[in-house]
């Protein structure tokens, strides 16, 4: 019998004060067992909330996109023998505003959107078709396995 993938979570929330009910949607609890479904060995993971400002500000740092987007994943190892390390920082105001224009519950999407940047850290992307195909069929299965509806079909 194999064990599950052992999980070190850090998360900090500095958007909290502008966005509490955001906050009370995401318990320690609930976000280390999305990402635990999400995991395919050990991890040390940070997940950050962040407003806005500071999701362009990182985004034009790092990938030179001019504005704030829904998660970046900072993925530290080096090669596929180090140990899976990372940040998840999510922008609170960018995912509020998709769940709505999707029509989604909040919970859900911020459910695979840490799915998402969890399997990124993993060395999971989406740059070909043949990779963004298997990334989403992980992601689709492992929303699945949670209880929610598959992310990439919309909901009418």
């Amino acid at each position: 019998m194999t064990r599950a993938p052992r999980l070190t979570l850090t998360m900090q929330f500095p958007a909290a004060k502008a966005f509490p009910s955001h906050k009370a949607i995401l318990p320690r609890a609930t976000v280390a067992r999305w990402i635990k479904a999400s995991l395919f060995t050990d991890a040390e993971l940070t997940v950050r909330f962040v407003v806005e400002e500071e999701g362009r500000m990182l985004n034009r740092t790092y990938r030179q996109k001019d504005y704030a987007t829904n998660v970046l994943t900072f993925a530290y190892a080096e090669s596929e023998d180090d140990p899976v390390a990372g940040d998840l920082i999510l922008c609170c105001p960018v995912v509020e505003r998709e769940a709505a224009e999707q029509g989604k519950p909040l919970a859900a999407h911020y459910a695979h959107l840490i799915v998402h940047g969890t399997l990124h850290a993993q060395g999971y992307d989406h740059e070909v078709e043949s990779e963004a195909q298997e990334m989403e069929s992980i992601e689709t299965d492992i929303m699945q396995s949670l209880g929610y509806s598959d992310p990439y079909v919309p909901l009418t």
